[in-house]
């Protein structure tokens, strides 16, 4: 049963949007959900798009009377409009349908329940949860299957909360005993060994505890135990009678037909002549070749061989793929050009494994994407293939994508568009905000707008089975979290040193009225106030005065004062 209303809708309206005069400046803000009952439909969700507050009564000149001290504020007829923007309804076939005929002018306004909230948009299912609605207690969940199934991405600016959020979503994924390969270029994902301690009073807002995964966590460093020590193993790829396939992976895309001829000679005579041969056999056979391009196989092979990857014990993909557990695989150390041959031969190599039931499904996690499948005209690496077709030919087989990167507008669109769900934090580039609105399903330009407005720590999440963009308050993770810069100056200011700001304020500007003193004091201590409800409080009481002294006006009229 709907108590009190917000506002009443008036003016012209349409079954797509409407606006309404707001009975009270706390009733409701910008992107609060409303509902409204249609004559024909029932109720109808609606989202709040914009709120305006305006007097036109309140001169400019009255204002600086006000400011300078030489007048007092009055009555002040204050009108505040929102604007709504008609989200629909659940029909009998469960579809979402927008009324056909316009809402009327002196429809009342409610607050929207949870229950509604969650069917209108499509919250009822999802088993991975991430966090909750801004602005409402009602939690959001994905359906880990669509997450898997059909791919994932994350896209954000630096420090805008991509990595904490893919922590987020692994930390569900493993409670799911979903078995994970991660490819971590920065090692960051480590700690999802350890449980967090940093964020203890939030975990009663979001309803979790703290929690680690050291027993389903393996972390593999592809360099030595020198360069990673909290590595738990090495990463090693098969040394022995490597194909040209194998070896291609190696080699740069800019590599002439005759170096890889003059490679393609040696390995089959090596075929034809030993029954097991290494990358020094390989050597020392194109070592035997007249031309005079030898030399650069040669130098690029021995470069190979030193980096100490490829091994007679190699990593299996039975290994790295098991039920229940994250593979880390922590790049940390090892060249970015190296980096990418190892993620084309593990992703050809899983893929197959794949194809041929081998493993079980997984989810295959790229972070810094836009480095091991850049967009053309970015570069090319001899990882962008296979990670084409795993994002297209994947989900068949069962292995999912989840693609993170600080830079959308460098990433293979051909991929991007693959993902059916995408979670995108603040974005303030111009070539990424054109990337993400041209290659994702769902996004408009206003969409694109809220975007760059975006807290940290927000996310707007874009899913075929969420009807329409929705804000979420990532919620606060389990397990550490790896991936936070490094402070490099700490500054606080103390009490003290705020105390003798404002006595100073106060003696160098004595010809100021007391009142503007008082704003000064009150406006340097706010932003430092260790109890915001204070604050909150006396704004609360403010507004309770201007109200009354506005019972007069046309919005009193139209709402009541509403004393007891």
């Amino acid at each position: 049963m709907a108590k009190d209303s917000v506002g009443v809708i008036f003016g012209k309206t349409s079954s797509l949007n409407f606006r309404f005069a707001v009975s009270d400046s706390t009733a409701t803000r910008r992107s609060d959900y409303v509902k409204v009952w249609h004559e024909s439909d029932g109720w109808i969700l609606a989202q709040v798009s914009s709120i305006t507050s305006s007097s036109e009564g309140f001169s400019i000149e009255e204002a600086v009377d006000v400011a300078e001290g030489s007048s007092k504020l009055g009555e002040m007829d204050e009108q505040i409009i929102a604007e709504a923007m008609v989200i629909g309804s659940r029909n009998k076939e469960g579809g979402l349908s927008v009324p056909k005929s316009p809402f009327s002018p002196g429809d009342k306004i409610f607050k929207a329940d949870e229950l509604l909230i969650k069917q209108t948009l499509g919250l009822m299912r999802g088993d991975v949860y991430i966090g909750l609605l801004e602005g409402q207690n009602i939690h959001v969940n994905l359906d880990a299957n669509n997450l898997v199934q059909k791919h994932c991405s994350i896209l954000a600016k630096t420090g805008a909360g991509k990595s904490y959020t893919g922590g987020v979503i692994l930390e569900e994924l493993l409670d799911k005993n979903v078995p994970l390969l991660i490819i971590d270029p920065h090692g960051e994902y480590g700690t999802l060994k350890f449980p967090n301690e940093d964020k203890a009073s939030s975990f009663e807002k979001y309803g979790i505890t703290p929690k680690g995964y050291s027993s389903q966590i393996v972390v593999y460093t592809p360099a030595n135990k020198v360069l990673n020590p909290s590595a738990d193993m090495l990463f090693r790829l098969n040394g022995k009678n490597m194909g040209i396939r194998d070896l291609a992976q190696f080699f740069s895309e800019d590599s002439s037909q005759n170096q890889t001829g003059i490679l393609f000679e040696a390995v089959s005579k090596l075929k034809v002549e030993k029954e097991t041969y290494t990358i020094e056999d390989i050597i020392s056979e194109v070592g035997q070749n007249k031309s005079k391009i030898k030399w650069n196989v040669i130098n690029k092979l021995e470069a190979l061989r030193e980096t100490g990857i490829l091994s007679d014990k190699a990593t299996t993909i039975a290994e790295l793929v098991q039920e229940g557990r994250a593979s880390i695989i922590d790049m940390k150390g090892v060249n970015p050009d190296l980096q990418a041959m190892i993620v084309a031969k593990l992703c050809g190599d899983i893929f197959d494994a794949r194809k041929m039931n081998i493993v079980p499904p997984l989810m295959l996690v790229l972070e810094e994407a836009h480095n091991f499948c850049p967009e053309k005209g970015f570069g090319r690496t001899v990882s962008s293939d296979i990670l084409r077709t795993i994002a297209s030919e994947g989900r068949k087989f069962g292995l999912g994508l989840l693609v993170i990167s600080q830079r959308p507008a460098r990433v293979d669109k051909n991929i991007l568009s693959q993902c059916n769900t995408q979670i995108i934090m603040k974005v303030t580039n111009p070539n990424d905000l054109q990337a993400i609105s041209k290659g994702l399903e769902g996004i408009s330009s206003d969409v694109v707008e809220d975007i760059k407005r975006i807290s940290p720590g927000v996310a707007m999440i874009v899913s075929t089975y969420i009807e329409r963009p929705i804000l979420v308050d990532i919620r606060t993770r389990k397990s550490k979290h790896g991936g936070a810069s490094v402070p490099v100056v700490k500054s606080q200011i103390s009490e003290k040193k705020i105390d003798v700001q404002i006595q100073k304020a106060e003696e160098n500007a004595p010809q100021q009225p007391p009142s503007i003193l008082t704003m000064i004091s009150k406006d340097i201590k706010e932003k430092n106030d260790v109890d915001p409800e204070m604050h909150i409080k006396e704004r609360t009481e403010i507004r309770k005065e201007r109200k009354a002294k506005r019972e007069l006006s046309i919005y009193a009229k139209m709402f009541g004062t509403r004393k007891k």
